[in-house]
Formats: structure tokens, sequence, C-alpha cells
């Protein structure tokens, strides 16, 4: 038996007991990791680059990969070292700056994701007050207002959870420090403070699931509108593959954090844990530039123009 006090390190859960099967989860994991961090930083790179992507849907789909980018980043890389090197360790400040900046990125991805649902009801809703309601200030201010929730969100959860006392050993069900796993180690009831503030958050993100979908119902609405069929396929293309991501991201997330003790099991952890918190920063991608004609183009150009100065 032990307490928080005397904890210096938690050991996270090793994907497999042989070391091939570790290196092929490394592999696999790399890849994905790749992929992430190629697709976010081309969006990244081609918007900051072209000034014709200057506009708020590219400023906040902008930020969006920058947090796609930071929050897969706060996992993977421990992760794939872990399997590489055959080893289960993070340390106890490591675990909590791990959980902090975990929650701080995808809470703050989910507030914007939820402006980005707003900023394409007005474009597509109500066009001409676009300019008004989204002109450079307010966008700044919503972006700002996304990061400084996440930030807060995650000082509350991880301010909760390692003032609790811990005293049923220091092992992890995952492969990342996760709030629910570390709350198993509580040894007081003082984990239902942090429980009630889990579920507060469900619901402040439940709300904005459902300010998503009454958004997308209007954009849906307007869309069939359109007497053009190639329009309609366009924003149908966009919008669901986008709403589908969300969806799946937030019943994963909610699921991990809410799901009765009875049903839980380290495989179905793992599972639920890669659905919510790898593939939708390596998905993201794919749908918001593969879908996007206008951002294909800028990305083409950006590449052209970086190989025709290369030859000269």
């Amino acid at each position: 038996m032990s307490n928080s006090s005397s904890i210096s390190q938690f050991l996270l859960l090793a994907f497999a007991d042989r070391q091939e099967l570790q290196l092929l989860h490394f592999w696999l994991f790399l890849g994905i990791y790749l992929a992430a961090l190629l697709g976010n930083g081309l969006i990244i790179t081609t918007i900051a680059c072209d000034h014709h992507l200057h506009t708020p849907m590219y400023f906040f789909l902008l930020n969006l990969s920058l947090l796609d980018l930071g929050s897969i980043s706060t996992t993977l890389p421990k992760a794939m070292a872990n399997s590489l090197w055959d080893n289960t360790n993070i340390s106890y400040k490591g675990c909590a700056a791990q959980l902090f900046l975990f929650v701080f990125l995808l809470s703050a991805e989910f507030y914007l994701l939820t402006i980005m649902s707003y900023d394409r009801y007005v474009a597509i809703c109500k066009p001409l007050h676009y300019g008004t309601l989204l002109g450079s200030r307010a966008c700044v201010h919503m972006a700002a207002a996304a990061w400084g929730s996440g930030c807060l969100n995650a000082l509350l959860h991880t301010a909760n959870t390692f003032s609790l006392p811990l005293c049923q050993g220091n092992a992890l069900d995952q492969f990342f420090c996760e709030i629910p796993q570390i709350l198993k180690l509580s040894c007081s009831h003082s984990y239902l403070r942090e429980f009630g503030l889990i579920v507060v958050s469900a619901c402040i993100l439940f709300g904005c699931f459902v300010f998503m979908v009454v958004s997308y119902v209007e954009i849906f609405r307007a869309v069939l509108r359109i007497p053009s069929e190639q329009g309609r396929h366009k924003a149908f293309s966009t919008c669901l593959p986008h709403l589908a991501v969300v969806a799946l991201f937030i019943s994963t997330a909610i699921f991990a954090y809410l799901k009765p003790p009875s049903i839980s099991s380290p495989s179905l952890d793992l599972v639920v844990a890669v659905l919510y918190s790898v593939v939708p920063p390596a998905v993201n991608p794919l749908i918001y530039s593969m879908r996007n004609q206008e951002l294909k183009n800028a990305l083409g150009k950006l590449m052209s123009g970086g190989f025709s100065k290369r030859i000269k």
C-alpha cells in the first residue's frame, strides 16, 4: 500500500508480452504519427504561406491542425518509445504533464470544432452577415476562448486528479496517463469530486455537440435548396465526414470517462482510447484537405513553387 506522496512513477500498459508484437505496435503507431505530422504540417504551412487562405475558415483550420499535432504528440511518442525499448515507466511529474497537455489540447479542439460549425453555419445560412459576425478580431477572440477554456479545463482536472490519495499501486491500464485510470488507484471517496467535474465537462461537450448538430441541420436544409447537384454534393461530402469524426470523438471520449467499472477491461479501454485520441488527429487532415479543392490548389502551388526554386 502506498500513497500519492510516495509514488515517483507510474507503469503504463504494455501493448503485448512479446517483444516482436511490441515492435509491431511501434511501427504501426509510427506510421500513424508520421501521417498525422505530414498531413497537419502541410495544412499549417499551406495556410500560413498562401494569403488567399487568410480567411476565417482557414484560420480556424490552422488552429485545429496545431491542436491535432499537439494532442497526438502528447501520447504517441512516449507509447512508441516504451514499445521500442520494452519499458512502461513514466515519472509522476511526466504523467501529470502528459495528462494536463492531453486534456488541454483535446478540450480546446472540441471547442474549436464547435466554433468551426458556427463558421460554416454563418457562411452558408447567413452569408450577408458573414463579414460582420466573423471579422478578424472576432475570429481571434473565439480561437483564444477555445484555447483558454481548454487550458482552464485541464488545470481543474489535473489539480483535482493529482490531489487524490493513491493507494492501489501505480499501474495504469492505458498507454498514456488517462484520468479514469488514475481514479482507479484512489483509496478515498474524494475521487467523487473529480468524477463530478468529469460529468460537468461531459455535459458541456454534449451541449457543444448538440449545437454542432443543430448547425449542420440548418446547413443541410440550406444546401438542399441549392439548385446545383454538384454544389449539394460538395457541401455534403465536406460536412458529413466532419460530423462523423466529431460524433466518433465525443461518443468514445464520453464512454471512456463515464462508463461503469463493470464493463471496463484493458483491451476495451485501449481501443476506445485510440478511437478518441489517435484517430481524429490522423483523419482530420484528410477530411479538411482532400475534400477541399481550394486548399489542394494552394498546396499544389506551394509544392510546385518550392520545386521550381530548387531547380533554379
